[in-house]
């Protein structure tokens, strides 16, 4: 591979030829070849709108020459457009705080701006990455700032997916509302419900997750940009730190503050813990959905077989017509993936030390994953395996007409320990609780038929 040679304060380090990104990159590529993974986009993105709108603060003050500071700007318009993705290369699993993913950016930046003067890639007389794209700023201020300016990118898709699934949810709901079946707690006969009921529940569950995200955005929204090496802000002009987060206002589209408090800013990450914390809930509730759904479909001769999942695939290399229940099992896969990247994201947290938390690369990385997993997931899980969901009334009826549930109606009448008996002996002798009841003399026919119709047994009350 032909290289060329680029200094840093270390020395000097061959760079591939090609490559826009200089020595601390190639030093990073050198020393972490850990995971082959890159960074994520939205994290690169939330990298490179900091250093534009960086360098336009810097010219507003006077500080950042206007030549040069106009083709920093040049060059990070170009790869917040798509260009130069894949000189982004160092690995998640890096140098504490983010480091060396700061130095791409700035070297990335600063060669190709460079270009755009004229000049040669690593001439760093005229345009430093230290000096000029990076001036003002730290690595320990632009990291946290670029997670959360990735978060907020990502989430805006996440909650839009999980909108739809509540949506698709809601709908089942109502078209399966009139369905009456047995209940079931601890996987036993329960009092009858209507299936709407339950996919009700599910609805619900999806807008309470949704809402829970929500509430972790105006945490996001305060940065502590301009805070610098330890929150101090020292080499950044108070004018600066004004003018970066009007900039990075205008240029997200987010309504971005200042965080009251910089030093906490940069030593606490309770905000994506609190994200993080926020996906892993929602996982938990979409992959209990995702289960009740695959035990509902189990079957179809020797399970409950009460809804029929959309058929998306072959589910057998041996056995011809097996159906799987795909979209559930990838949903759960997903969701175990998310609940393991909070558990990481819990103890990157816990990790920070004085003044700075280094962990901060594995932080983004796990949540960017997370984030992206969840939006990709829950649209295929919506439009696959939601959208397409019938119910077997059939299959409903005969359980809900042989459901040891129904007793229960009749301890108000006869009372707990008698309805009880009658559950034993239906189980002994396989006769329905109504013939029990009946051949006891327990109740007359008219009352047993008032009482015993499922219909009002799936709202409050008495049946009447």
């Amino acid at each position: 591979m032909a290289t060329r040679i680029e200094k840093d304060s270390m020395g000097e380090m061959n760079v591939p030829a090609e490559a826009y990104y200089g020595a601390q990159t190639a030093r990073a590529v050198h020393n972490f070849p850990i995971s082959g993974l890159k960074p994520h986009p939205a994290f690169v993105r939330g990298t490179v709108v900091i250093k534009k709108c960086a360098a336009q603060a810097n010219m507003s003050t006077g500080r950042l020459p206007v030549e040069i500071g106009d083709a920093i700007v040049a060059a990070a318009d170009e790869v917040l457009a798509g260009e130069l993705a894949d000189q982004f290369v160092v690995d998640p699993f890096q140098a504490g705080a983010g480091t060396s993913h700061n130095m791409n950016a700035n070297e990335v930046l600063a060669n190709r701006a460079l270009e755009i003067l004229g000049r040669e890639r690593g001439d760093f007389s005229t345009l430093h990455p230290n000096d000029h794209v990076n001036m003002a700023q730290s690595t320990n201020d632009v990291i946290p700032t670029a997670i959360r300016l990735a978060s907020l990118e990502m989430l805006d898709p996440l909650l839009e997916q999980l909108e739809t699934l509540e949506l698709a949810l809601a709908a089942k709901a109502s078209e399966f509302n009139h369905i009456l079946k047995s209940g079931r707690t601890h996987l036993q006969d329960a009092v009858p419900i209507r299936m709407g009921q339950e996919f009700g529940a599910y609805a619900a569950a999806i807008r309470t997750n949704r809402n829970g995200l929500e509430a972790c955005i105006p945490a996001l929204l305060e940065v502590g940009i301009g805070g610098t090496a330890v929150g101090t802000g020292l080499n950044a002009e108070p004018a600066y730190i004004t003018a970066i987060i009007e900039e990075l206002g205008v240029a997200t589209g987010f309504p971005l503050t200042a965080s009251p408090d910089l030093f906490e800013a940069m030593q606490n990450m309770d905000p994506f813990l609190a994200l993080s914390s926020a996906l892993r809930r929602t996982a938990v509730n979409l992959g209990r959905i995702a289960n009740d759904l695959r035990l509902l479909a189990s079957g179809p001769r020797t399970g409950f077989d009460e809804i029929r999942l959309p058929a998306i695939q072959p589910g057998s290399s041996i056995m011809p017509g097996k159906i799987n229940p795909s979209m559930a099992e990838m949903t759960n896969m997903v969701c175990f993936q998310v609940m393991g990247c909070d558990q990481a994201v819990l103890l990157a947290t816990q990790a920070g030390q004085l003044e700075l938390n280094v962990m901060m690369p594995l932080i983004s990385w796990n949540l960017t994953f997370s984030m992206e997993l969840l939006t990709n997931c829950v649209q295929k899980f919506t439009e696959s395996c939601i959208n397409g969901i019938t119910a077997n009334e059939a299959r409903c009826r005969r359980y809900l007409d042989d459901s040891l549930g129904l007793v229960t109606v009749l301890a108000p009448y006869i009372g707990y320990n008698a309805s009880a008996a009658i559950a034993k002996e239906s189980v002994a002798s396989g006769k329905s609780i109504r013939e029990i009841v009946l051949e006891q003399g327990l109740m007359a026919v008219d009352e047993l038929d008032a009482v015993m119709q499922p219909e009002h047994l799936t709202e409050p009350g008495l049946p009447k």
